[in-house]
């Protein structure tokens, strides 16, 4: 397990899984990732290298998921996170990003990300428009802003970003 004796379920969207036990904790350097995020989407994502994405555990599947971020040593926020090949884009390689919902005022590249994903939301799939497109991050959003308002949640960011020892999990 993650962390101490307890794990949560992921709640499962229909149409997919998720991994088969989560909470799954990452850290890593966030990285320039295609450039969409901010510009094309006005949807600002961090990303991780493309190691970090390689050591994701083999029963995660793509899709949209939902948790916890911290950038360095800085205040823990809501989060959602698209893992997977971006079909609307076509990539060509697999990415984790990940879209803090807070309002910061620069760039933070180079800065270490530390997040918890807690909950899978939907699978990834392809969009008719850029317009669905963002329409669909946004719902995403406040899907991810209601679920982590639970308690089950609330607890979750406390063991992992406030408790006194900041212990490495899942190898990163």
């Amino acid at each position: 397990m993650p962390f101490g004796t307890q794990s949560i379920t992921a709640r499962r969207d229909t149409g997919g899984s998720a991994m088969k036990t989560l909470p799954y904790f990452c850290r890593g350097e966030v990285v320039k990732g295609f450039g969409r995020g901010s510009k094309e989407l006005g949807i600002p994502t961090a990303n991780f290298a493309e190691k970090i994405v390689d050591r994701l555990p083999a029963d995660i599947s793509t899709g949209i998921y939902y948790g916890w971020g911290q950038v360095g040593n800085g205040e823990v926020y809501k989060m959602v996170m698209s893992i997977g090949w971006n079909p609307f884009y076509k990539n060509t390689k697999k990415s984790m990003e990940t879209h803090i919902i807070h309002d910061f005022h620069e760039d933070f590249y180079g800065e270490i990300l530390s997040i918890v994903i807690a909950g899978y939301i939907r699978p990834e799939k392809s969009f008719t428009s850029l317009d669905a497109l963002i329409s669909a991050i946004h719902s995403d959003i406040e899907e991810a802003k209601k679920r982590l308002e639970l308690p089950e949640f609330q607890a979750l960011r406390d063991r992992f970003f406030c408790s006194p020892s900041h212990t490495i999990m899942n190898g990163h």
